[in-house]
């Protein structure tokens, strides 16, 4: 996959520091085909990746590497991939396959039919398999105020609530970024998110937190995890600027959000979302690997 291409366009298509030295003896073994075991994570972290960003990779190579560095699954993997995941003992961390785009959302009446037939048909699948989580989007404004994107989302979001509850499957709204990526987006801030948690009232119903999307359209990113940690149901990361790897180049220091979301009691799944700088896929294994270990608290 181009190292351009947005996420959008992606799931379309798919329905040098003290962290680099310390992770140099684990990124050796992409070259050399040895074992990953010269590091063994800690395990307070259920790391993952999302799929998209490494659209260039075979899937089953892909699966192969995640096993490597230590990822107990996969982000964004629809029914059509779960059999490989089964294979590789990979979970689909974050399945996806019922929403229509980011666009067309819960937030507009006219998308619910469609809406509550896809995910009426996916949330059993989704327990069948034996995944828990199931993203979904508020979709964009188009002039809809916060007040209507509130109703809107709540009133559909109820009739599908139910069928979620009983399969064990958690519905996670992403909250994206409005200002850079997804314009027009309505779930843009932690506080419309948490609102429309409140006004579903399931347990059933909880927040993705990406922490590059958020870091961009609000910041202050642990106060506001610390506030809202029982509305939050997932995690996505991203270098800011730019979307690239959590490194030293970029403003945010993961690691210290990571010691943060283990120290409030999080136990489900971190996935790493960032665009690799690199389009060979040896050095894009790498990167992620180097990820996983910056946030391997």
């Amino acid at each position: 996959m181009p190292t351009n291409q947005s996420r959008r366009d992606a799931l379309k298509s798919l329905v040098t520091g003290t962290a680099a030295l310390g992770a140099a003896p684990f990124l050796s073994s992409f070259a050399t085909g040895e074992s990953s075991s010269s590091y063994m994570l800690k395990g307070n972290i259920n790391h993952s990746a999302c799929r998209w960003c490494y659209g260039g990779i075979p899937f089953e190579e892909f699966c192969v590497a995640a096993k490597k560095i230590g990822l107990v699954g996969i982000d964004l993997v629809g029914p059509a991939d779960w059999p490989l995941l089964k294979k590789y003992d990979l979970q689909s961390t974050m399945c996806n396959g019922a929403e229509i785009n980011l666009v067309d959302g819960w937030n507009d009446t006219k998308f619910h039919a469609q809406l509550i037939t896809n995910y009426t048909n996916m949330i059993p699948l989704v327990a069948a398999a034996g995944y828990k989580n199931l993203i979904c989007f508020s979709g964009s404004r188009r002039g809809i105020d916060d007040e209507t994107g509130w109703k809107n989302c709540s009133d559909g979001l109820k009739q599908i609530a139910g069928l979620a509850e009983k399969n064990g499957v958690t519905l996670i709204m992403e909250l994206l970024n409005s200002k850079v990526d997804h314009k027009d987006y309505q779930c843009d801030r932690t506080s419309w998110g948490v609102e429309l948690v409140k006004r579903v009232g399931s347990p059933n119903f909880k927040l993705l937190y990406d922490i590059y999307h958020m870091q961009i359209d609000e910041g202050d990113v642990i106060r506001t995890i610390r506030a809202n940690k029982e509305y939050i149901g997932h995690y996505h990361t991203g270098g800011v600027p730019g979307r690239r790897e959590i490194d030293e180049t970029q403003e945010l220091y993961y690691p210290a959000i990571m010691k943060a979301i283990h120290d409030f009691g999080y136990t489900g799944y971190v996935a790493q979302e960032f665009i690799p700088t690199s389009s060979k896929k040896e050095e894009q294994l790498e990167a992620l690997a180097k990820a996983v270990k910056i946030c391997d608290i």
